[in-house]
């Protein structure tokens, strides 16, 4: 047996991910102004998704509402649906999950690698499509599921309010000025943000979305033209910018080149909004989230030209 630290199971791996300073492709701001971006692909199952698909799951049990016999059910666009196999193939329980057929190979592999089932919604109606059809399943058998129903499930940002945005506040020795993410189910900027607000309300807290309906930015929501999530308040959030699926690619590959970090789409979209608030300031300390890394991307379209 090694000397080294132990953990009873997996899921106790959860949370605690590195900070790392980007430094290469922030060479041009000034001394005063620094920009952070925290590893999520450090969480056992890959991805920041781990965190609330944990919470969801520990709330369902607490209630009661997931029971032996149940089987957890989800609608997903990979990163959710990854967490949720890799918890139940921990606790002993089935996971159903609904996604659009045309994400990565990689995130079906690996959801099927840990022996849950895919559900498949078109392709062509995104996330809110893969949101109907699950609703449909739970329907036509709803003794059979538990849901989380990561859009509408308020243990999603709680899961950020108890754990990411007290570690970025300790990881920053409480020097975090700006917060800054994409917004898909809003659970990472709403919890993360209630918790660094609770700290220094002057923390700026900024939401990056796609500036299209028709975008590439896998598990981001150009929230005008989608089903916007429950735990989402547009008012608590101190910006939002805009964010082109070319120039989030294109940040993706300066990352791997540039800064040694090889990340999905949403990552390269956050970065993208953090330097342009970086850019704007004299003095301050930016925090984003790079929510997974790049190898459960490398079929799709992000590299296809590359």
């Amino acid at each position: 047996m090694s000397s080294g630290a132990s953990t009873p199971s997996v899921l106790d791996l959860v949370g605690n991910t590195p900070l790392v300073r980007i430094r290469a492709l922030a060479r041009d701001l000034p001394d005063a102004v620094r920009v952070y971006a925290k590893l999520e692909g450090f969480n056992p199952g890959g991805s920041v998704k781990d965190r609330p698909a944990l919470n969801m799951v520990r709330d369902g049990l607490a209630k009661g509402l997931l029971r032996p016999g149940k089987t957890i059910l989800d609608s997903t666009s990979g990163n959710t649906g990854i967490a949720l196999a890799m918890i139940g193939a921990a606790l002993g329980y089935p996971v159903e999950l609904v996604m659009p057929d045309n994400v990565s190979i990689e995130r079906k592999k690996i959801i099927q690698a840990y022996g849950a089932k895919i559900i498949f919604s078109s392709g062509l109606e995104g996330s809110d499509g893969a949101i109907r059809l699950c609703r449909e399943v739970l329907k036509n058998d709803p003794d059979k599921y538990f849901k989380p129903d990561q859009y509408f499930n308020e243990a999603n940002p709680q899961a950020h309010e108890l754990t990411t945005g007290p570690e970025i506040w300790r990881q920053t020795d409480g020097a975090v000025t700006h917060f800054v993410t994409g917004l898909g189910t809003g659970g990472t900027i709403m919890g993360t943000g209630r918790a660094l607000k609770k700290f220094n309300p002057a923390i700026q807290i900024i939401g990056v979305e796609p500036d299209d309906a028709f975008h590439g930015l896998e598990g981001l929501k150009h929230m005008a033209s989608s089903i916007v999530p429950g735990i989402f308040h547009e008012e608590e959030l101190d910006e939002k910018l805009p964010i082109g699926t070319e120039e989030a690619y294109e940040m993706v590959y300066k990352l791997g080149t540039d800064e040694g970090l090889v990340v999905g789409q949403s990552s390269g979209a956050n970065l993208v909004g953090a330097l342009q608030i970086a850019h704007r300031i004299e003095r301050g300390t930016i925090v984003t989230i790079f929510c997974d890394f790049g190898v459960r991307y490398l079929s799709t379209n992000l590299w296809a030209s590359r």
